[in-house]
């Protein structure tokens, strides 16, 4: 099924997770088809009664139907007549997927999954919960299983290739969305992480591919000019970066996150009055997103305004609790103030989202020594350096300045 190939540019992982939530037998999304077996209702004088065949189709309608109150209580019916029913279980997951109710959804969905393991879709629903927790590193082994058993599964590899740019792994991410390239080459989002990948996967080659086939199809419209100049920020070019994305915001200047991807652009120019300058512009748009706050706070960090600074950290965890860097930074911040204490747990922090940041154990090392646990600081301090040789550069990239956020991937569209 080829949902998502418009011919515009709608195209978002929210709308696939909107359209792998509707019935969609052909994608194998969801074990809606599988009614439970009437022998296997338990035999107790308390069991509630009823044809489970019937209550699971009434559940399938009303799902079909948008009738999600009806829905949940005709799959519930079904689960209380037959307590092994997967597929109600996985209606039941998806229902919550529909109120965003993901940690309830990841619950209901792993019981499905335990029940029915051989179905694909209950594992691809459960990469997709994963995915909108953003919990990046954990979609990635249900997605790829998926990919494993449905290779062709368009859904699960885009999903796969996305999880793998987040976490860094971008040989992984190219092997999962290259073969995408003839149903997908089409789409602006696809040239674009593609190119991400190949780019910092060091496949030069099929990174000029994609960004020059991005420019191939490209139109005049605030999408295009938005996507081509991520391109160019992502492969290290901020002028050109900023050339297109100020044709972005002159076209529309509510285009979600212009103004954000124009203050990492002007970031990289070195030109900090004009990045803060678009931040705050950012956050008077969208003032929910915790990236701009995260992006200011490591402009004052810098300019050692350590107020101002934790002020803007303690922002962005607000509005999103899973950001290692901004955990780094306030780590950064107390150590500064002498609050050591607050600084180790900060760090803590920040160790548990980043476990093999070099950075992260160095700064860890310093607050350790401030507190006197002088053998733990050594310890600490040892597997920075292990990290630091085995990674080189690769982690001043994905906890420093120069680091190329992506928000506009893990977002609906406005």
């Amino acid at each position: 099924m080829k949902f998502w190939l418009t011919a515009g540019l709608s195209f978002s992982v929210w709308f696939l997770f909107c359209q792998t939530c509707a019935v969609s037998a052909a994608d194998g999304a969801l074990p809606l088809k599988r009614a439970p077996q009437q022998d296997a209702v338990p035999i107790t004088t308390a069991a509630p009664t009823g044809d489970p065949k019937a209550l699971f189709a009434k559940g399938e309608a009303a799902l079909q139907s948008g009738d999600l109150n009806a829905a949940e209580a005709a799959f519930r019916s079904v689960v209380a007549i037959d307590p092994r029913a997967g597929g109600a279980y996985a209606n039941l997951g998806v229902i919550a997927m529909r109120r965003k109710d993901w940690d309830h959804a990841l619950s209901l969905l792993q019981k499905a999954e335990k029940l029915e393991p051989k179905v694909p879709g209950i594992r691809l629903n459960i990469g997709l919960v994963k995915y909108r927790r953003g919990d990046y590193a954990g979609a990635i082994a249900p997605l790829a299983s998926v990919v494993r058993d449905q290779p062709d599964s368009q859904q699960a590899r885009y999903l796969l290739g996305l999880s793998n740019v987040f976490t860094e792994h971008y040989a992984e991410a190219v092997s999962a969305l290259e073969p995408l390239w003839p149903q997908m080459s089409e789409n602006f989002m696809y040239l674009y992480v593609l190119g991400i990948a190949a780019h910092n996967a060091g496949n030069a080659e099929l990174d000029e591919k994609a960004l020059g086939h991005l420019v191939k199809i490209g139109s005049e419209t605030p999408e295009f000019h938005f996507f081509l100049g991520k391109a160019y920020l992502n492969r290290e070019e901020p002028e050109q970066a900023v050339e297109e994305l100020e044709r972005t915001a002159v076209a529309n200047p509510n285009f979600p996150l212009v103004h954000f991807s124009l203050g990492v652009a002007y970031r990289h120019a070195r030109d900090t009055a004009r990045a803060e300058e678009e931040f705050r512009k950012d956050i008077a748009v969208e003032p929910d997103v915790p990236d701009a706050y995260e992006q200011l706070g490591e402009i004052y960090l810098h300019a050692e305004k350590s107020e101002e600074c934790a002020e803007y950290f303690r922002e962005a965890l607000r509005r999103d609790p899973r950001r290692p860097a901004s955990q780094f930074g306030l780590a950064r911040v107390y150590l500064k103030q002498g609050k050591y204490q607050e600084a180790l747990s900060a760090v803590d922090a920040a160790d548990r989202l980043a476990p093999n940041s070099q950075n992260v154990h160095f700064v860890r090392g310093q607050v350790l020594t401030r507190l006197g646990r002088t053998e733990e600081a050594q310890k600490e301090m040892a597997l920075a350096k292990h990290l630091m040789e085995s990674t080189l550069d690769k982690d001043r990239e994905s906890m420093g300045e120069m680091r190329v956020p992506n928000p506009e991937l893990a977002r609906p569209p406005q």
